[in-house]
């Protein structure tokens, strides 16, 4: 009988099965990798959370053996805890809204909600309800920051609370959404309104001058875009044509300066979610005039909203003053009755 001879594994077969090993775990990777691809999970937020810039010890698993000159290591391939739940995040449309008023302490409410772990908001006003709507649902979502489940997606735009076409737009999206509207004095904020616009074209009339169509008798010019806006009542009058007064939330732009940690428990729970941002995260700034945050997430330095924010006002003649007042009485209680809140504005 022929004799079967056994020969001992040289080093060569042993490469040459560890090598095909390799290949198999790196076509399953690739595979893996490629699932995430085309579900649109791997863009740029992989590379904000790239292994390379992660500590060992944040990896919950070691990925393939490397060959390299000859000796094999180990190399991690899966990503951290977070990273997965990176993959697990996707673009939605915003299940809130913050829709107004400009000047009303809009971008101070939607930094303050950053905090919360469950609110992802986008920081740039995207205008798609009154500049972009051509531009279609698909154009919109993309603009969203990724969001996991159970995370509300918010935007704000000032100028949908003054548009006639936003409402109806906004609930051909959702009928679902929350809409937010942060309002201020009428009378302050015309004058912030002009104070900015000023600080943008230094030459125009004066305040005194564009508020009035005849200074003589005193008669308003309501469509002068700072004091139109200020026409609370008749902006919300479209909004509930198309929503319930239970999904608008009315926030006091005082109240946002005086209580912050106030006004953001009641925009919390309107939202449905857990009150996490409290007084604990404020201070108030003296040199500003309005509260600012103690140290937000990530950072060392407490952190104030941007130089144009609280400014000082232009000068108005306090007469002016007086009549403007006597013109937006009577807006002012028809939006106190129409919302059954008063704002105590005189």
């Amino acid at each position: 009988m022929a004799a079967f001879h056994h020969s001992n594994p040289t080093d060569r077969d042993i490469r040459r099965v560890l090598q095909k090993l390799l290949i198999m775990l790196s076509l399953g990777i690739i595979c893996v990798s490629l699932f995430y691809f085309l579900a649109g999970c791997c863009e740029s937020d992989i590379r904000e959370n790239s292994i390379s810039h992660r500590p060992a010890s944040e990896f919950h698993l070691s990925g393939w053996y490397h060959d390299r000159n000859g000796t094999f290591t180990i190399t991690p391939v899966l990503e951290t805890n977070n990273s997965v739940k990176d993959w697990m995040a996707i673009r939605r449309l915003p299940q809130a809204l913050i829709i107004g008023v400009k000047k009303g302490g809009t971008r101070a409410l939607l930094e303050f909600l950053r905090l919360h772990p469950d609110i992802r908001a986008l920081g740039s006003e995207p205008h798609f309800f009154d500049r972009h709507y051509a531009r279609g649902l698909d154009w919109y979502r993309s603009m969203m920051p990724k969001a996991l489940d159970g995370q509300v997606v918010m935007e704000k735009t000032p100028r949908y609370f003054v548009t006639v076409e936003t409402p109806g737009r906004v609930h051909s999206m959702s009928r679902d959404v929350k809409l937010i509207v942060v309002v201020r004095d009428p009378v302050t904020r015309a004058i912030s309104d002009y104070t900015q616009i000023i600080s943008k074209t230094p030459h125009i009339p004066t305040f005194e001058t564009l508020a009035f169509k005849n200074r003589t008798n005193g008669e308003i010019d309501s469509l002068w875009s700072p004091l139109w806006i200020g026409l609370y009542a008749q902006h919300l009058e479209r909004w509930l044509a198309w929503f319930p007064r239970a999904q608008i939330h009315l926030v006091s732009g005082e109240g946002l300066i005086s209580d912050p940690a106030g006004e953001l428990g009641k925009v919390q729970d309107f939202l449905g979610l857990q009150r996490i941002v409290t007084d604990k995260h404020f201070y108030f700034n003296k040199t500003k005039g309005f509260p600012c945050l103690k140290k937000p997430e990530g950072s060392s330095k407490p952190h104030c909203l941007g130089k144009t924010k609280g400014r000082t006002h232009a000068p108005i003649d306090p007469e002016v003053i007086r009549r403007l007042r006597e013109f937006y009485r009577p807006h002012n209680q028809r939006f106190y009755q129409m919302t059954g809140q008063n704002f105590g504005w005189q």
